[in-house]
């Protein structure tokens, strides 16, 4: 008598942990003479459980490119399943124009009348104001836990910590911004670019990019007393899935990401960096 095989059931996970992070916005530009450059805001952050079945998307959001031509731009939006985050606003680099508002806001140039760019609620906080005449420090950017500025002037907002990897990891901090001072305002903790300052290179003068994966702002450009400065560009976003190791793995993963996967304290941990594509459960 022949014997029929019988298919094994599945056993796909019905919920995981995410952190979802978006692109940090890029630093403002220093103006010749005249502003420092405002920090770049991190991009939004969300951690939660999500019930999950079948196919989802996943997309990692690119931090927003600064710029010595023209205003920086904002980071990009980060994305699992129903869960979205907002990509960072961009440093205000221009005496009239407001910081870009986003997960977390930007900050305003130095000596500014622009309004700083305002945070997303439950993604991140607004940026920092820029300073009075003497050192023209642009504002910070905003961070997941603190506003720019909070730490004092043109120092980015500080990010939040999360263990779903496996280890406490800071993301979402804030840029710094650009000073005519000879020391940088810093970034936030979380990947957050420190702002150019008065060094005499332009290595210094240029705004620090956010760290990639960690969603930090971009640097304010510094020192525009002799040419303008570029601003820092934002760090790239990360969508990080967490679920307990006797389900199964992943049945499917796009081409389009670039993805890792590990495992700590019984689980089993997927890290998305960059691209856009589905999974499935």
């Amino acid at each position: 008598m022949q014997l029929l095989s019988i298919p094994t059931a599945g056993n796909p996970p019905t919920s995981v942990d995410f952190l979802v992070v978006a692109g940090g916005g890029a630093g403002g530009r220093s103006v010749v003479g005249v502003l420092n450059g405002g920090g770049g805001g991190a991009g939004g952050m969300k951690t939660g459980t999500l019930s999950v079945s079948g196919t989802v998307t996943v997309t990692v959001g690119a931090g927003g490119a600064g710029t010595a031509a023209g205003q920086g731009s904002s980071g990009n939006a980060s994305v699992f399943s129903s869960v979205s985050t907002t990509g960072g606003g961009f440093g205000n680099g221009l005496a009239v124009t407001a910081a870009g508002n986003g997960g977390s806001g930007g900050g305003a140039s130095g000596a500014s009348t622009g309004a700083v760019g305002t945070g997303v609620s439950g993604e991140g906080s607004d940026g920092g104001t820029g300073g009075p005449a003497g050192n023209f420090t642009g504002g910070g950017g905003g961070g997941k836990s603190e506003a720019g500025n909070t730490d004092g002037q043109g120092e980015g907002g500080d990010g939040a910590a999360s263990s779903i990897s496996g280890s406490s990891v800071t993301y979402a901090g804030g840029g710094g911004g650009g000073t005519n001072a000879v020391a940088p305002a810093g970034g936030g903790t979380g990947g957050g670019g420190a702002g150019g300052f008065a060094g005499g290179t332009q290595a210094t003068e240029e705004g620090d990019n956010g760290t990639a994966n960690l969603g930090g702002g971009g640097g304010g450009g510094g020192n525009g007393a002799a040419v303008t400065r570029t601003g820092g560009n934002g760090g790239s976003g990360v969508v990080i899935i967490s679920y307990a190791s006797s389900f199964d793995d992943l049945s499917t993963i796009a081409a389009g990401l670039t993805y890792s996967q590990t495992s700590s304290g019984g689980n089993k941990i997927y890290t998305f960096t960059s691209g856009t594509g589905s999974i499935t459960f």
